[in-house]
């Protein structure tokens, strides 16, 4: 057993006191030097005319004179803040905080956190629409379902810079990377693994989705939820098809045995389990893992406590378990995926994140796992292993240039030499600020 919920409530007084003490996780410095009051005659008045100007008659220049070009927008309404719920804008700003502070340590992105005080989705839209000319991509973050899908899918549709929804599609790039490596361990192939889905809400949708992307048969996936197993004969369907299409369409698409009933239903005779249903620990008894195929792969996502324990589900047959917490083997991170997708798709001045994108990027993080030694308790690199970032935004910016997607059509060598420079600079500066205290330690 761990030892008491792993230090959370250590974890939660530091957070409280280090967030008084710095006032916040992030701050504005200049990107420029400023010797004397006259450097001003060129940043702003008169000179900064000759910029506007240039823009006006070119708007794309603003992608290579502002800083537009590596600066994206955090969005939220605060519905769906992990873990937590609905707790609105103002207290989901310093979980916005923290995943700004992660894009510009891992990705050397720049993240503005902007928490909205409407709920509208059309609202919503609009106003993110309105924001355009001010940034380079939107990572839309913690809004519920079905809004986020919403969202993203008609934002995707209208804004030419990239919009990603972490919680869909970060959660969908970690997982399937994490099913690569534990399939490659189990000696199985996407074509033939059957994957049942605990939960159908943003994460796992998005990630079922993903999955058929890569390669995995929608037939051989099923998804459960609080009324069980989708297929095309439940009695909500035409609600669904009214209030969730996006829940619809897989309802048709997937569960081709047309398995009804509950999470022990679908579980005969499955080799993976995709939890994310809530924080447990004892969201579903251990004896329905014990009904899944030999070797089976379990991941239970649920923060702060797994839909089970892990020592729970390798007792009940589990060969290979993940969950989302770092105190764990095998966490399924975002921060794996958002750093790095951000990275390439701003250096390929792609105009949108594709599914493929998602894919190439958790191809390259179970190979960058692989290269290192896969086992049972290492089936994804760790957020220490910092070579994966830019090895990923190469081949996510290659992939975009593969499909047509981006402005800038350069070689996967050259988009890694970039995102590896401009992370490793990143990183620096942050570790000469603190060397030469400009950044105060903790109390």
């Amino acid at each position: 057993m761990p030892k008491k919920n792993h230090d959370t409530e250590k974890y939660y007084r530091l957070a409280i006191r280090y967030s008084r003490f710095y006032g916040g996780k992030i701050s504005v410095v200049p990107n420029v030097p400023v010797r004397s009051l006259k450097d001003f005659s060129v940043w702003y008045t008169p000179g900064v005319a000759a910029v506007s100007k240039a823009i006006e008659r070119n708007s794309d220049l603003s992608f290579e004179l502002t800083s537009r070009w590596n600066t994206i927008a955090i969005v939220t309404d605060g519905t769906r803040v992990l873990g937590l719920g609905n707790v609105g804008p103002q207290a989901a700003m310093p979980v916005m905080e923290g995943k700004a502070l992660m894009f510009k340590y891992l990705g050397g992105v720049n993240a503005v956190p902007i928490t909205l005080g409407v709920h509208d989705q059309n609202k919503i839209f609009d106003t993110v629409k309105a924001l355009e000319p001010s940034f380079g991509g939107f990572n839309l973050e913690d809004i519920e379902s079905p809004k986020c899908f919403f969202l993203l899918d008609s934002l995707r549709g209208k804004l030419s810079v990239p919009v990603w929804h972490d919680d869909q599609q970060g959660t969908a790039g970690a997982t399937l990377a994490g099913l690569f490596g534990a399939l490659k361990l189990t000696g199985r192939d996407v074509g033939q693994t059957r994957v049942v889905f605990f939960g159908a809400g943003a994460s796992n949708i998005a990630t079922a989705r993903v999955l058929m992307a890569a390669g995995f048969k929608a037939g051989n996936i099923i998804l459960v939820d609080k009324k069980g197993t989708l297929h095309p004969e439940r009695e909500d369907l035409d609600e669904l098809e009214l209030h969730n299409p996006w829940k619809y369409e897989l309802a048709l698409k997937t569960n081709a045995d047309r398995v009804e009933g509950g999470l022990d239903a679908a579980l005969k005779g499955a080799d993976a389990l995709v939890a994310a249903a809530g924080p447990g620990p004892d969201k579903f008894p251990k004896g329905c893992i014990s009904a899944m195929n030999s070797d089976s792969i379990v991941f239970t996502l649920a923060n702060p406590v797994p839909e089970i324990w892990p020592w729970e589900a390798k007792g009940a047959g589990a060969r290979i378990v993940a969950t989302g917490r770092s105190d764990f083997p095998n966490q399924v991170n975002n921060s794996l995926i958002f750093p790095a997708m951000f990275r390439g798709a701003l250096d390929a001045r792609a105009s949108r994140i594709t599914d493929e994108m998602i894919v190439a990027a958790s191809t390259e993080l179970a190979r960058y796992a692989a290269k290192n030694g896969l086992s049972e308790d290492h089936i994804l690199p760790d957020m220490s292993e910092w070579d994966v970032y830019p090895a990923v935004a190469a081949v996510v910016a290659a992939r975009a240039v593969e499909q047509h997607v981006a402005k800038r059509r350069m070689s996967k060598a050259w988009f890694h030499r970039r995102a590896d420079f401009i992370i490793k600079e990143s990183r620096s500066t942050l570790a000469t600020l603190v060397k030469n205290k400009l950044i105060r330690m903790p109390p």
